[in-house]
């Protein structure tokens, strides 16, 4: 396939618009935003609400429509709490005019309104957790007057979220994982695409592996960084953590309360050159949360990390039990424990871990996606 393909989409849709949740912080999500825009140069992106300083031209250099949500004070940085109101911002957009929309959507971008005829291909990192999937708020800091709120208001969410399902010609799921969610919610059958790894900044990365384990990236409640920090302390074996988040200071309360006895350190934010350096040093990653998919994971084995890893989620799809890393199914310190004991007793080809990361690259991303919008094309047609 490809580029022939791709220049062929180009011509056939001259005006794209590329519809995302929100771009306020940079994240997975983000990345297939930007290969979208690598995808179709000329499009124009529609968010809720949007913060300038946080991105490179590919997206500031391109129109941005914002919704009237951009109004609300504070609204870039406490735009969750304006998910509720996000439909009828996206809804509001006026779409006419653009002959393809591609919607990056894990709340409510899929929700906006599509001319007739107007094909619309939905990549979905994830049906809407918050609404459909309670324990994702396990461990949020969530008052009292909010809890009484909750029921009712996941409920409004879960009717909003199903109701925006109906439109997209295609979904396209980040996982098999997230094409299950999007059958069993929507009823609606999927694609799976997994999203673009920049691979090639880490397949070249040196190894020169340390005692210590790594955990890497946000630090909030539903990624457990507290499992990977009880069963290093278990074992004793030393842990980096590298990364920030509202759940940081419950990491800090048991490192501080359960005897690490120096074991664990917390690093907080890290630079690209310290990443590197975290990488190059680590006996393995420790990706204790359940993911959607999991771009993490992904990079580490680019620079020859293995990785141990919950076995739910996107990481069953990208970490080959046993091969290029170990997953455990019992989702406790003690099944960590378990892991990485196996881990410990395994000789792991740093070749073979690099060679399975090498498949989730941006270009690849690029082919298949071009290949589902002209199936999804065709599909109209007929």
């Amino acid at each position: 396939m490809t580029a022939s393909l791709l220049e062929e989409l180009r011509e056939r849709y001259p005006r794209v618009a590329v519809v995302h949740d929100w771009l306020t912080i940079p994240g997975g999500s983000e990345q297939v935003v930007m290969e979208l825009l690598e995808m179709f140069p000329a499009a124009e992106i529609f968010t809720s609400i949007y913060e300038p300083s946080a991105w490179p031209s590919i997206i500031t250099d391109r129109p941005i429509h914002s919704s009237f949500l951009q109004r609300v004070p504070g609204a870039t940085t406490q735009y969750p709490k304006l998910l509720p109101l996000m439909t009828r911002g996206f809804r509001a957009f006026d779409l006419s005019g653009f002959d393809l929309v591609l919607s990056s959507n894990h709340a409510c971008a899929k929700n906006v309104r599509v001319p007739e005829g107007v094909l619309h291909v939905c990549y979905c990192h994830t049906p809407m957790r918050y609404a459909w999937e309670e324990g994702f708020l396990e461990g949020e800091q969530v008052g009292p007057l909010a809890r009484l709120a909750i029921k009712p208001l996941l409920a409004h969410l879960r009717r909003q979220d199903l109701a925006g399902a109906a439109g997209p010609d295609l979904f396209v799921a980040n996982s098999q994982h997230v094409a299950n969610r999007i059958k069993r919610y929507y009823g609606r059958t999927a694609e799976v695409v997994h999203p673009p790894v920049d691979v090639e900044s880490f397949l070249g990365l040196p190894r020169s592996p340390d005692d210590f384990y790594l955990v890497f990236g946000r630090v909030v409640p539903y990624k457990r960084v507290d499992l990977a920090v009880e069963a290093c302390m278990s074992l004793g074996r030393r842990l980096k953590v590298a990364g920030d988040g509202r759940a940081m200071d419950s990491v800090r309360a048991l490192v501080g309360s359960g005897g690490s006895n120096g074991t664990i350190e917390l690093l907080g934010r890290v630079d690209e050159a310290q990443r590197d350096a975290l990488l190059s040093g680590a006996r393995a990653l420790l990706f204790p949360g359940e993911e959607d998919f999991g771009i993490v994971p992904v990079e580490a084995q680019a620079a020859g990390v293995p990785v141990v890893a919950y076995g739910v989620g996107g990481a069953r799809e990208s970490v080959l039990d046993g091969s290029t890393g170990v997953l455990f199914a019992e989702h406790s310190a003690a099944g960590l424990v378990g892991a990485l004991e196996r881990f410990e007793g395994l000789a792991l080809q740093e070749s073979q871990v690099r060679a399975n990361a090498a498949r989730f690259g941006r270009l690849r991303f690029r082919e298949e996606m071009a290949g589902a919008i002209d199936r999804a094309a065709q599909g109209m047609l007929r």
